[in-house]
């Protein structure tokens, strides 16, 4: 049984290390229009905000949480957005407490959970870890957006290892939500991360191996940048195939982000 410390203790400096990017932003800079379509950075901020309530409301209110789950399912389409735009229509600073008061919530929640406990999700059931690891990630690829917006340069950490982990583990996901059969044997897959380390996965002699550093990797699996604009190879059929579908997200396919343009 994973010690869900580790991660929980990374999920609260990524949010805080986001926090001090959004905090002293003026309205008009909330309004700033981000990579993902029709969202500003307020929408992001939101979005977020939103499903921290909704996290929340799994782990401490399951009833409520088929609730939301119900609505999901009635408005498939837009339940999403409205959540986020909802959100985004508050004044900042009231938008900014929200996310604060319910991230802090949350972080409570999942410390005091029981050990062995398991969470309804929008897919699979999720334990502690899983689920903190989830909101990581989420966090972090929507900080991206934020510090896109804001023409900001974040430094990568170590935290990635956790959103490494997860997109390595929803490989058969990614393939299964295109309708493509999973492949048979498990992949090498061998990154750089931020502090120089190699963090490695599957066996040695894997017919098929991914390499790259960390940071594309995370941006990959979170759909933050298309695959041609990163440093990423694969060997193998399957490998290949994989690195143009991954995924780390639950629901269907991401549309994903078009490829830079080269210079003219």
């Amino acid at each position: 049984m994973a010690d869900p410390t580790p991660v929980l203790d990374d999920l609260r400096a990524e949010s805080e290390e986001l926090d001090r990017l959004v905090a002293g932003l003026s309205p008009e800079r909330w309004r700033l229009a981000t990579p993902a379509p029709r969202w500003t950075i307020a929408h992001q901020i939101a979005h977020l905000a939103w499903t921290d309530h909704s996290a929340l409301l799994a782990v401490t209110d399951e009833d409520a949480f088929r609730a939301l789950v119900d609505k999901a399912l009635a408005h498939p389409g837009s339940f999403v957005d409205d959540g986020a735009e909802e959100g985004a229509g508050l004044a900042p600073g009231e938008l900014l407490a929200r996310w604060r008061e319910g991230r802090a919530a949350l972080d409570r929640a999942l410390r005091e959970a029981p050990p062995g406990a398991r969470f309804p999700w929008y897919g699979p059931p999720m334990a502690t870890a899983s689920m903190a690891t989830a909101r990581l990630m989420e966090t972090w690829a929507h900080g991206q957006d934020v510090a896109e917006a804001l023409d900001v340069s974040r430094a990568p950490t170590d935290r990635l290892r956790h959103i490494v982990r997860l997109g390595v583990r929803t490989r058969d996901f990614a393939f299964g939500v295109h309708g493509l059969t999973p492949p048979p044997g498990e992949f090498r897959i061998e990154l750089r991360a931020p502090t120089g380390e190699l963090w490695a996965y599957g066996p040695e002699n894997a017919g098929e191996r991914v390499t790259g550093t960390a940071l594309d990797f995370c941006l990959l699996v979170t759909q933050r940048a298309h695959r041609a604009d990163l440093a990423l190879r694969a060997d193998g059929p399957d490998a290949d195939r994989w690195l143009d579908i991954a995924q780390a997200f639950a629901g269907p396919p991401g549309d994903g982000r078009k490829p830079k343009e080269g210079p003219a």
